[in-house]
């Protein structure tokens, strides 16, 4: 697999950057504001999740470009 990857929720209200197999970071919309939050993951869970991302992401996330990233990464207050 190569980094980064990059996914959006279906619902546009979450942004995500797969930086590794083990961390990654999430742009969320939150009261009407963009908020970045990083995660480094370790319990089984979250690698779950992560891998979810990558290989399993068609029923709840988009793929995106990294220039869609880019452009909410820069509106994060």
């Amino acid at each position: 697999m190569t980094f980064p990857i990059y996914r959006k929720y279906k619902n546009n209200q979450s942004y995500f950057k797969v930086e590794s197999s083990s961390k990654f970071e999430e742009i969320k919309l939150e009261s009407g504001k963009w908020k970045r939050y990083s995660f480094e993951v370790s319990i089984l869970p979250d690698r779950n999740f992560i891998l979810d991302m990558c290989t399993n992401y068609e029923l709840y996330w988009d793929e995106i470009a990294e220039n869609e990233y880019m452009i909410i990464s820069n509106q994060v207050v």
